[in-house]
């Protein structure tokens, strides 16, 4: 602990050096002009630090600390002034074997339902200096992502190499050969800028890697999971919801002023994952909150690095991942040791584990909020085995005390019956389009095998705007 402790402390007096060192300098603001760039034959907007963004929280731009001398060209979109739930923020760069980028965008975009696109922007810097590649992947974008670049979804940009500190002849920490560490020192100021320019995009700042494959509404989980936590504490700095690398890593924007200058500073010490569990300790955030299922999944065979083999998967990812509502769940079956059925109900690897169901026993889920359902999934069983045989999975309105002094509801319709222990079912709100209170997996037969409800997972319609 003591060891941790001085850690901290000696991290945190090296950043205050960091500051008193570069605080001489001053942030240029040029302003909007065209610059006629003859290696691309195209005409590119240059332009500083969105000054229209800034939140009024974040002090270190209001108070120009730690300047930053960066100016970004705009190669595809529209900024705009509405200030959306989550920026998503994705550097590229030029791949010896293939490029995933076009697919990481599709799947951002196709996973997302109208509502949840049009309160999320990407942000995509391209931050390879070769020319004909940037200009290539532009027109790759612009032909496929017409629509999300005019509706002001998606925005691309670049840093000329001139506004990057020195890439070679650095220190080799932790004995990486000088390759290596320039790889991944510049990866570090391709963040950091990215970083800065997003600030002020959206409320949440979301951070992935440009050969991902995203969650089916992986925005609204990421929405829900947010104020889960912030009913706990707002204190956090980062919320995690991949366990990979700087994959699915979630901001405060108000935190991003910092994080870009945090990476900017120590660029050249350590790869930035590892740079990512410094910041959230000097943010005073002791340990890791990591939401499960992941949302999101490394994709990518082949490395950014000189193009080798990476194998690296994200156990715990879903693509149909969920995010349930809060609720209270009640079961009538007996329960065998801590399986409670709340398990069942919340995301994580546990599930209610009940002993031989009769006929009449029931799971009710009475949700905190009336909620209009669109999508109902649940899964029992393990391996073929503690399968629910005889069920049917309902909806109800208009909650009551029972006189068990539990919650139920006391109008229920019935939705339809399990098969091979389970049950699906899509499109619920144009049979039941009015919100509901309850959800109630009923059962309708004795079983002498014990039963396992691996999963309750239901998807609703959004009642909040951006």
């Amino acid at each position: 602990m003591r060891c941790h402790w001085k850690r901290n402390v000696v991290l945190g007096v090296v950043l205050l050096i960091g500051v008193l060192y570069i605080s001489h300098s001053d942030i240029t603001t040029p302003d909007l002009t065209r610059e006629n760039k003859s290696s691309t034959n195209r005409s590119v907007l240059t332009l500083p630090y969105p000054q229209r963004v800034i939140s009024q929280k974040s002090w270190v731009d209001h108070g120009h600390y730690l300047p930053l001398k960066v100016s970004y060209q705009l190669l595809a979109g529209t900024p705009s002034t509405k200030e959306r739930f989550l920026a998503v923020g994705l550097a590229s760069v030029k791949r010896k074997k293939g490029s995933y980028l076009l697919s990481t965008l599709r799947s951002l975009f196709s996973q997302s339902s109208p509502e949840e696109r049009s309160s999320m922007v990407v942000v995509v810097m391209l931050v390879d200096f070769d020319a004909k590649w940037r200009a290539a992947t532009v027109e790759e974008i612009k032909t496929v992502f017409t629509s999300e670049l005019e509706q002001g979804h998606l925005l691309v940009l670049h840093v000329p190499q001139e506004y990057y500190p020195p890439l070679t002849g650095l220190k080799r920490n932790y004995n990486d050969v000088p390759e290596r560490v320039t790889f991944r020192s510049k990866q570090n100021v391709d963040y950091s800028f990215l970083i800065h320019y997003s600030t002020g995009l959206g409320r949440y700042y979301l951070q992935l890697e440009d050969d991902v494959s995203s969650a089916k509404n992986f925005l609204s989980s990421i929405r829900t999971r947010i104020e889960e936590q912030e009913a706990k504490s707002n204190t956090w700095a980062t919320l995690e919801f991949s366990s990979l690398g700087y994959i699915g890593k979630l901001y405060k924007s108000a935190d991003l002023p910092l994080l870009a200058r945090f990476l900017f500073l120590f660029y050249q010490e350590m790869p930035c994952d590892w740079l990512l569990s410094h910041f959230r300790l000097v943010m005073t955030q002791k340990g890791t909150i990591l939401f499960k299922p992941s949302l999101f999944q490394h994709m990518g065979t082949f490395s950014s690095f000189q193009g080798t083999y990476n194998k690296l998967k994200d156990k715990d990812f879903e693509e149909t991942a969920y995010s349930n509502p809060s609720a209270d769940v009640y079961t009538d079956m007996s329960i065998y040791k801590d399986h409670a059925p709340k398990l069942a109900w919340a995301a994580g690897e546990g599930f209610f584990w009940g002993r031989s169901p009769e006929k009449g026993n029931y799971l009710t889920v009475v949700f905190e909020k009336p909620t209009t359902v669109t999508e109902i999934s649940v899964e029992t069983g393990s391996e073929g085995k503690d399968l629910l045989s005889s069920a049917v999975v309902e909806i109800g309105h208009s909650v009551n005390t029972t006189s068990n002094n539990e919650k139920s509801c006391t109008d229920f319709h019935s939705l339809g019956t399990f098969e091979n222990g389970r049950f699906k079912m899509q499109e619920v709100d144009k049979k039941y389009g009015s919100p509901s209170s309850c959800l109630r997996i009923h059962v309708t037969a004795d079983q002498k095998e014990w039963v396992i409800i691996k999963s309750i997972r239901i998807t609703s319609k959004s009642t909040k705007k951006s």
